[in-house]
């Protein structure tokens, strides 16, 4: 049996493909990788929230998906918007890497003063802390990012840490703790879509691992339920029905946060509700102040 899977062509994005193909290998199943072009990895100068979100890097081989290109792509599935097209289907999740940010510099951690990231939760949860630092907007590929703190444009940047151990990466740098910089829902999680098809959907089902699938639907209810897109900064975290989610406005002198029982998707969807009718101002004014 042989399989086309479709990938971006990032080295942090064909690393997860190669980690699919290997388990895919152990099954007897061969997979041929194409490479296929998306809006995200095109588009990269200026911030996601004006250019579609996460989605953007996905949209590209849902497509593929459909038009029967390829068999079946591999995300972070953090980047998986809420929303799917009728006829793709998640297949499989696989074993939760760390789900933590990870702050990179080279100087001492007294002496950063300019942090760069692309993301509203990461530059909120960083201006919440009280750190005297300035956060700038840094989007790119990982080795555009590390290439841009090495020239210096930056004391520091933050990446996933699981996005560093796919890459085999030892940099320097702080692990931020999950339970304070919590993390975005299903973050250090990846991900197989495939067409809507019993035989193929059956074809993944080794691959999956169900304790991080049942983390990961909590993490989405509950991020479903928030709204707000890439735009409101927001934490989901979820680790064997332990859940901690928040809203944090832009500049991260407030926040609305909630740690409960995340179980289930039905508790998770109450928990979401929840956070977003006492978080309601918070999320209206971020889409306000950023024109969405």
């Amino acid at each position: 049996m042989s399989l086309i899977a479709g990938t971006r062509a990032s080295k942090l994005a064909l690393a997860q493909t190669k980690r699919v193909s290997r388990m895919l290998y152990d099954l007897e199943i061969e997979t041929q990788v194409k490479k296929i072009s998306t809006r995200g990895d095109n588009v990269t100068n200026v911030p996601l929230h004006k250019v579609g979100g996460q989605g953007i890097f996905v949209k590209a081989l849902d497509d593929a998906i459909l038009e029967g290109e390829i068999d079946f792509a591999v995300h972070s599935m953090k980047d998986i918007p809420a929303k799917r097209p009728d006829g793709v289907v998640t297949c499989a999740i696989l074993k939760r890497d760390s789900p933590a940010d990870f702050l990179v510099h080279y100087c001492p951690l007294k002496e950063v003063k300019i942090v760069g990231t692309s993301s509203t939760r990461r530059r909120a949860q960083f201006l919440r802390a009280g750190l005297d630092v300035e956060v700038k907007e840094l989007r790119g590929n990982v080795d555009t990012r590390i290439r841009k703190l090495k020239e210096g444009e930056y004391d520091a940047i933050v990446l996933a840490e699981a996005g560093m151990e796919r890459l085999g990466l030892g940099l320097p740098g702080t692990r931020l703790l999950p339970q304070w910089h919590v993390p975005s829902p299903n973050q250090g999680i990846v991900a197989v879509v495939c067409r809507d098809d019993p035989e193929l959907i059956k074809t993944f089902e080794p691959l999956n691992h169900e304790q991080t699938r049942m983390d990961a639907s909590v993490e989405r209810a509950v991020m479903e339920e928030i709204g707000g897109g890439c735009y409101t900064p927001q934490g989901v975290f979820c680790e064997d029905g332990f859940l901690i989610a928040e809203v944090l406005s832009l500049d991260g002198k407030r926040w609305e946060r909630i740690e409960d029982d995340g179980s289930s998707v039905e508790e998770a969807r109450l928990i979401g509700q929840k956070l977003r009718s006492i978080g309601y101002d918070i999320i209206e004014e971020a889409r306000l102040s950023l024109g969405l």
